[in-house]
């Protein structure tokens, strides 16, 4: 059975679900946590971002590995492949959510906090589509992995 190479596109496209997949559950998990604990917005804002690299990160790694590509060899791709994709949608959601008023002091019950945290990353993923688009077309981001899964 023959398979059509995927378009630009659809690679662009592949690469920000993957990316914002990633980022999402760092954010989520990292919100949740901060507002469980009771964390003020500077330290809420900076475990979300950790989280939300860890995990970005973590789901570039895994299959990587599967392949029988060495974890330190993995890392390193996934760095190349993931920062700006992840940092894009990062500096884009956490200055959504820092603009909504009170959607920082929401409660985890709070339809503000999620409907805040929701549109936060669906417009970080809109925003990251051309930037995955673009180093795609380079040779870059995503591009590098691609073959490797």
């Amino acid at each position: 059975m023959e398979y059509d190479e995927p378009t630009l596109n659809q690679l662009a496209f592949s690469a920000t679900t993957h990316c914002l997949t990633g980022c999402a559950i760092g954010e989520v998990l990292g919100l949740v946590i901060a507002t469980w604990l009771g964390l003020h917005d500077l330290p809420s804002v900076l475990l979300a971002i950790v989280l939300a690299f860890f995990f970005g990160y973590a789901l570039t790694i895994r299959p990587l590995l599967r392949s029988g590509i060495e974890l330190r060899r993995a890392g390193r791709l996934a760095v190349a492949s993931d920062t700006l994709s992840i940092t894009t949608m990062e500096i884009v959601d956490t200055a959504i959510v820092l603009a909504i008023p009170g959607a920082m002091a929401a409660g985890l019950l709070d339809g503000l906090f999620w409907g805040s945290l929701v549109a936060s990353l669906v417009i970080a993923g809109i925003v990251a589509f051309p930037v995955n688009r673009w180093l795609i077309a380079r040779g870059r981001g995503h591009a590098v992995i691609h073959g490797m899964h």
